[in-house]
């Protein structure tokens, strides 16, 4: 409320009612005393508890590289979250379960890392056995030499299948 509103020549009963109402529920939810000053205290606590392991989290998480060496070079790539190798490499932890190599085919050998599923050969999308084809076309008949070489004089051309006069609508016996 503003000075103009809280002298009481310009308020009726009902409006200081009011006003003092609002008053009241403006301070509902304040902290006096020492209920104040723990609440404070508990805030700047938290505060730099998530600034730090959020810190601490961040640096940890770009600086975490592959560890898998190359021609005696490290790999530059990041690493998966929660391991030591990038996807690429991933297979050379012997403490991982997720991955498997592709076992590729016989003409083609294959080392890409492929996540475990149900099978019990994973395969990378190149060497994915398909199914068997559900759909069989439908042998195509032979036709006999005898039916094929049939009169034509037994057809009737366009011009016979007109009528040659219009037929009433409706039949009486």
């Amino acid at each position: 409320g503003s000075s103009l509103l809280t002298g009481p020549e310009g308020l009726m009963a009902k409006e200081r009612e009011n006003l003092k109402r609002l008053k009241c529920l403006r301070r509902y939810r304040q902290r006096y005393g020492m209920e104040a000053l723990l609440h404070r205290q508990l805030k700047e606590r938290r505060m730099l508890a998530t600034d730090g392991a959020g810190q601490q989290a961040h640096t940890t998480r770009s600086s975490q590289r592959c560890l898998a060496f190359v021609d005696d070079v490290r790999c530059s790539n990041q690493s998966l979250p929660m391991a030591r190798h990038c996807l690429t490499h991933i297979c050379q932890d012997a403490n991982q379960t997720l991955f498997k190599l592709c076992q590729g085919s016989e003409e083609v050998p294959c080392n890409k890392p492929v996540p475990v599923s149900l099978s019990e050969d994973p395969c990378c999308p190149l060497h994915l056995r398909l199914p068997p084809q559900m759909y069989v076309p439908e042998q195509v008949l032979a036709v006999p030499e005898e039916l094929e070489a049939a009169p034509t004089d037994l057809y009737l051309s366009a011009a016979e299948l007109q009528p040659t006069e219009s037929l009433p609508l409706e039949f009486s016996d």
